[in-house]
């Protein structure tokens, strides 16, 4: 498969400017997936880099703004490696239970030693936090005030903003940032945008190949039995043309009920898009 670096300086060249283009809206009915969505609160959006135009999902809320959870792992791994807290994927991260404590709900995957590689791949949050403190925040705060990615809230000297409800955006700025940073409109450096098209690679589709990022916490952070939130966004890159990027959040009643909903039901609405635009 062509690289993602490959088909963006393809793009540049043919004059493609992200956000810059003109933005339609197409709305995506809804009613064929009902139930599948049964009562969960559902909201979609995606774009078509190649022609700017917007595909929401009908009823969504696309500019309600929540805590990005995981998916902040995105712009975080980028950080890591721009700033050299890591130096590639396979930087190494030991993990110092005295420091981070295992608690109950942490996978068996998360309670040992990390690359960068297996952190974002096991979404292993303890990692991430480590890689925050040595960052800080005031960098933090620098690079997400100039991404305007979401509120760009950091809390100072905090390592999990992104995870007590401090940092939010909403499903609409996580498709602008997406889209500014395929782009190249971030200054992100090509080595930092090939490590995260290598590890986000989450499996190919008739239409493309599908890079993405999970994310998921309470709604309220005391209590862990109830209401949950989740994300699925990422990009779909295709042949010769530019790629997609979307992003889906999504409200349950428990995590049972986003866990594996998030990116089957992102899924079958990007297939709605592409089948839109052929």
């Amino acid at each position: 498969m062509t690289s993602l670096l490959c088909r963006l300086c393809v793009l540049v060249a043919l004059g493609f400017s992200g956000p810059a283009l003109a933005q339609s809206a197409v709305e995506l009915d809804r009613s064929p997936h009902a139930e599948q969505i049964g009562d969960r609160q559902v909201s979609f959006m995606a774009r078509d880099l190649e022609t700017g135009t917007n595909y929401v999902l009908e009823g969504s809320s696309v500019d309600v703004r929540r805590t990005p959870w995981s998916t902040f792992k995105i712009p975080n791994l980028i950080i890591a490696l721009e700033t050299g807290a890591a130096e590639s994927l396979q930087t190494d991260l030991p993990w110092d239970p005295a420091r981070r404590p295992a608690s109950g709900y942490w996978p068996q995957d998360w309670r040992q030693d990390q690359t960068l590689q297996t952190a974002f791949q096991r979404s292993a949050a303890w990692a991430f936090r480590d890689l925050a403190a040595e960052v800080g925040s005031d960098v933090y705060r620098d690079r997400l005030s100039a991404w305007a990615y979401g509120d760009a809230e950091v809390a100072e000297g905090s390592d999990l903003f992104w995870l007590d409800h401090t940092l939010e955006i909403s499903p609409r700025e996580q498709v602008d940032f997406l889209d500014r940073l395929l782009s190249r409109e971030l200054g992100v450096s090509e080595i930092s945008f090939q490590a995260l098209d290598d590890v986000s690679l989450s499996g190919d589709r008739p239409d493309g190949a599908l890079h993405g990022k999970t994310g998921a916490g309470p709604v309220e952070l005391s209590d862990m039995n109830g209401r949950f939130e989740g994300w699925y966004v990422g990009y779909l890159v295709r042949e010769d043309r530019a790629p997609i990027v979307f992003a889906l959040h999504a409200e349950a009643s428990s995590f049972s009920g986003i866990r594996t909903f998030r990116r089957e039901m992102a899924e079958r609405l990007l297939s709605d898009v592409t089948a839109r635009i052929e």
